[in-house]
């Protein structure tokens, strides 16, 4: 007797967790996506480009950015509804979901956090709306997992500020209209409001990605780029500023790398149904349905981290530490999900007819950045045992 099959996340009735809200604002994300994003996303990964600008006024329409902020236009949803929503869109891409993560999550929430009343006016209606796109420059090309030692670096003349350096790996970083550019100081670490279109500012679209490729990377240089006194984000001066963006960002990826994973095993599951060898379908198989399994524990356990998480998070009790335990597990799984699938589906694995190999690729990026794999387990290490290990 053949069953129904059911998907994978329905083995462990996860939706009995969530609110009615948080469900309708999920389904809403996830309808977008499958109308709007899966039917040519495999086209953008191709020619490496994406639409960002139209996709950004459609995503604020959709009241994704920054949707976990308060005011200037912001939602002010539950951190799980936030969570959720990162899933949806990097079940269509990761490239989509780091778009809405760095707007939201990195230059949003810098402004939001740390900057003036003039400042979030000036800024945060346009980019909750995806009329003002940003892009969040911290990493540098010598500087990723050790942000202390930044080169960038801004001086006083007069009342003004003095910009010179440059940052790497910058998502949006080539059309967005305002960068948050994190520089040393004699005041210590210090965050700009720079806009783009500032004498001195230059975005370098960064070519021959074999990751993210749905996505616009750059390198953004300063050279001599002069900015008012009012460009300085007034409430911190140290790493703390950055790190409490990255914390939000890391948030989202927790959630995100899950959507790429579950849509890699939904279409492993679906090829195995319809695959036939040996005069029967693969998905028939004990070792495809071990693989199949195993997946749908790890990434069960990921989904049910992450809601945890999320609400920590939104009782305020959510640490650092937990963040980077919950990026940790789920980027390290969904990477390991995405390289099982590929096996599932053979040669059709590595085409983009199908979206695992895409997934696959990105989720290399996804287990780097907002903090590399060894440095979150040195997180975790360090929460463990008291000492620090990373020097």
């Amino acid at each position: 007797m053949v069953k129904t099959p059911i998907k994978p996340l329905d083995l462990f009735n996860i939706d009995s967790m969530l609110s009615a809200e948080e469900i309708a604002i999920r389904d809403t994300v996830r309808k977008y996506v499958e109308k709007r994003i899966k039917p040519e996303v495999a086209d953008w990964y191709e020619s490496g480009e994406l639409p960002v600008a139209e996709l950004a006024k459609e995503l604020g329409e959709l009241g994704v950015l920054g949707m976990h902020l308060d005011g200037w236009g912001c939602a002010g949803t539950s951190a799980v509804s936030y969570g959720l929503s990162c899933t949806e869109l990097e079940a269509g891409d990761s490239g989509l979901r780091s778009l809405v993560s760095v707007q939201g999550s990195l230059a949003m929430k810098a402004i939001h956090a740390f900057g003036s009343t003039e400042q979030k006016d000036q800024w945060l209606p346009g980019m909750a709306a995806g009329d003002i796109i940003g892009c969040f420059g911290l990493t540098e090309a010598d500087f990723g997992s050790n942000p202390s030692g930044m080169r960038t670096n801004a001086k006083r003349d007069g009342g003004d500020w003095i910009l010179n350096g440059s940052k790497m790996w910058i998502t949006n970083g080539s059309v967005a209209k305002v960068a948050v550019v994190w520089a040393r100081t004699d005041d210590g670490v210090r965050g700009f409001v720079v806009p783009t279109d500032t004498p001195g500012f230059s975005a370098n679209l960064i070519h021959k990605k074999l990751s993210l490729r749905a996505s616009v990377t750059s390198e953004l240089v300063f050279d001599n780029l002069r900015l008012p006194a009012s460009a300085v984000l007034p409430e911190v001066s140290s790493l703390r500023g950055p790190l409490t963006c990255l914390n939000e960002a890391r948030f989202g990826i927790l959630f995100g790398a899950l959507g790429a994973a579950r849509d890699c095993l939904e279409s492993a599951i679906t090829y195995g149904l319809e695959r036939d060898q040996f005069d029967k379908p693969i998905a028939g198989f004990q070792l495809t349905q071990k693989k199949y399994a195993d997946m749908t524990l790890e990434l069960g356990k990921g989904m049910l981290l992450a809601i945890h998480v999320g609400r920590l998070k939104d009782q305020g009790l959510a640490t650092s530490e937990q963040v980077s335990l919950g990026k940790l597990n789920n980027a390290r799984e969904a990477l390991a999900i995405a390289r099982d699938c590929r096996s599932i589906l053979g040669a059709n694995g590595i085409t983009l007819e199908y979206p695992v190999m895409r997934h696959l690729c990105n989720l290399e990026s996804v287990f780097t950045y907002e903090g590399t794999n060894e440095m979150h387990t040195l997180v975790v290490g360090e929460a463990l045992t008291g000492l620090g290990a990373f020097r």
